[in-house]
């Protein structure tokens, strides 16, 4: 997402890791939310131009056939390509493009404007949050969120 933001992102390389150790693994992608969200960071950029995935991953220790690393590979690409299909139709529907978009309407006025924008420092942000009391509350609707994602998800 930060990569593609910043115009940067022009190939996936294609692997995870244990989201309990903290580090790469070089395991083959097989989470269907990993991939729905690697795959809208591409749709919403237009697609990957001349790049693509690059699979850098490894077989388990507890798999050594080759046949093992045949199978990863298709199951890796089928999560991808699942992947893609949903985030098609998350756009389609709008839905969660809709949420984000008032969820995060405050950079698009006032002091999130210039914020924004870059016509503010910390000095000025200093003087502004000092005149002001606690900010309104908006509700990120994450539970929501998850729910309408898994609806997704469900429908492939």
């Amino acid at each position: 997402t930060v990569a593609s933001a910043a115009g940067k992102l022009g190939s996936i390389d294609a692997n995870t890791g244990d989201p309990l150790l903290g580090w790469d693994t070089d395991q083959f992608l097989t989470n269907i939310y990993d991939a729905v969200q690697t795959m809208l960071v591409v749709l919403n950029q237009g697609g990957l131009g001349a790049g693509g995935f690059n699979f850098d991953a490894k077989l388990r220790r507890g798999s050594v056939d080759s046949e093992d690393l045949f199978y990863a590979h298709i199951g890796s690409m089928d999560t991808f390509a699942r992947g893609l299909i949903i985030a098609d139709k998350i756009r389609e529907d709008g839905k969660i493009d809709e949420l984000l978009k008032n969820r995060y309407s405050s950079y698009h006025r006032d002091i999130g404007l210039k914020i924004t924008n870059g016509e503010v420092g910390f000095e000025e942000l200093d003087v502004w949050v000092k005149s002001k009391r606690e900010p309104e509350s908006n509700s990120g609707k994450q539970e929501y969120l998850e729910n309408l994602l898994n609806q997704y998800v469900g429908m492939i």
